[in-house]
């Protein structure tokens, strides 16, 4: 049993955590949304890749070929990342820029991975779908956004924490999910403010929490290279970038699988990006099924002369960050898990309105007049 004392230490701390993150959750909620539908809202508005229909044993094009086709596009740009969807392998997207590290003028060409030619050039930036992502991981603001938005995620799960503390005293004296409607107006919010924050509860703390660990991927990335990949490249520590004509991206990739039959390819990074090195192809590998999946299976390879040099299973931080990615979105299970999340998340964002409006009428004199019950302090109800 809580005291006053506890009470009020609890419901302040509710009340801060909330008010200072309830903002900044109401956006993410919003552009959440669509971003669970994303390839959904990609088809009707036409901005999907649509692959043709052909036998499924049609023989496959070279990578070679196909990185020949993307560059012939864009003749000064040079290839930083070839990737697939996780569920369809009929489509190579190869993104261009002028440098490895350079993501400021960066174009897409999708390649048929079974005939070598074009099928689009997917916009990079612009879309509808590519403003609610930004939005969404880092407010237009780079790590800074995404470390800002990580604070707001801790405050979320303090929030969640301190709501279910207070709502546990709130509960002897009501029947579970009950809500007085006849009290007044801000009593009937309380309860269904209380009930949806309860059937929410654990969404939304897994939610808030993947979507926490998400902001640091810059940072989980960068020590991952400075930890396991330094130690993996060390034999080319003192040699030269490399300039020129790399080996046969096709013969590289062909190593990889050989070297872990069985797995598919997730995506391949060029030398001098962030998942390789300035010697290597990163190619990635990733099991087939749901979860494994996620998961990859990091191969460096000789830029030049197609040989596997080194490959490690990735360290822990690095697989949750990878598996939260997806769990964060709803990207398991299908489309019935897409909707679950999306009802879920329209749920939170009721959840989010009204402890604005449950705050809002208790600072209102206006509102206090017309109904003296809103002058009733919150803790001190939650024990009637």
């Amino acid at each position: 049993m809580l005291s006053s004392r506890a009470i009020k230490v609890w419901s302040w701390l509710h009340k801060w955590t909330s008010l200072v993150c309830t903002v900044f959750m109401l956006l993410l909620c919003l552009t959440g949304l669509p971003l669970i539908f994303h390839h959904e809202i990609g088809h009707l508005l036409g901005t999907e890749v649509e692959a043709p229909e052909l036998a499924p044993d049609a023989p496959r094009a070279s990578l070679d070929t196909v990185m020949q086709v993307a560059t012939a596009r864009y003749p000064g740009k040079g290839g930083m990342f070839v990737s697939q969807e996780p569920d369809d392998d009929r489509v190579w997207y190869v993104t261009l820029s002028n440098t490895p590290t350079d993501e400021t003028d960066m174009r897409q060409v999708a390649v048929d991975a079974r005939t070598g030619q074009p099928l689009a050039e997917p916009k990079l930036e612009g879309t509808f779908i590519h403003v609610m992502n930004s939005l969404h991981v880092d407010l237009f603001m780079g790590l800074a956004g995404k470390l800002f938005l990580g604070f707001m995620g801790l405050l979320l799960l303090i929030a969640v924490v301190s709501g279910v503390v207070l709502y546990s005293p709130f509960m002897r004296k009501l029947a579970f999910g009950e809500v007085r409607r006849e009290r007044s107006t801000r009593v009937k919010w309380l309860d269904l403010h209380n009930l949806l924050g309860i059937v929410t509860l654990t969404w939304l703390f897994v939610v808030g929490a993947t979507g926490m660990i998400n902001t640091w991927a810059d940072l989980v990335i960068k020590y991952w290279q400075n930890d396991q990949v330094a130690e993996m490249v060390a034999p080319y520590r003192d040699r030269p970038p490399l300039t020129g004509q790399l080996g046969s991206l096709e013969k590289a990739v062909q190593s990889a699988r050989a070297f872990a039959p069985g797995m598919k390819i997730g995506f391949i990074a060029f030398p001098g990006t962030s998942f390789s090195t300035p010697h290597h192809y990163g190619v990635f590998l990733r099991g087939d099924e749901d979860l494994t999946s996620r998961l990859f299976k990091p191969v460096l390879v000789d830029a030049m002369t197609g040989e596997v040099t080194d490959s490690r299973a990735l360290p822990w931080y690095l697989s949750a960050l990878l598996v939260s990615q997806p769990l964060h979105f709803g990207d398991y299970g299908g489309l019935p898990m897409q909707i679950l999340w999306a009802v879920l998340d329209i749920l939170t964002i009721i959840v989010l309105g009204s402890g604005l409006y449950l705050w809002w009428v208790r600072r209102s004199p206006a509102a206090v007049a017309r109904d003296p019950e809103l002058a009733v302090p919150a803790a001190p109800e939650a024990t009637r």
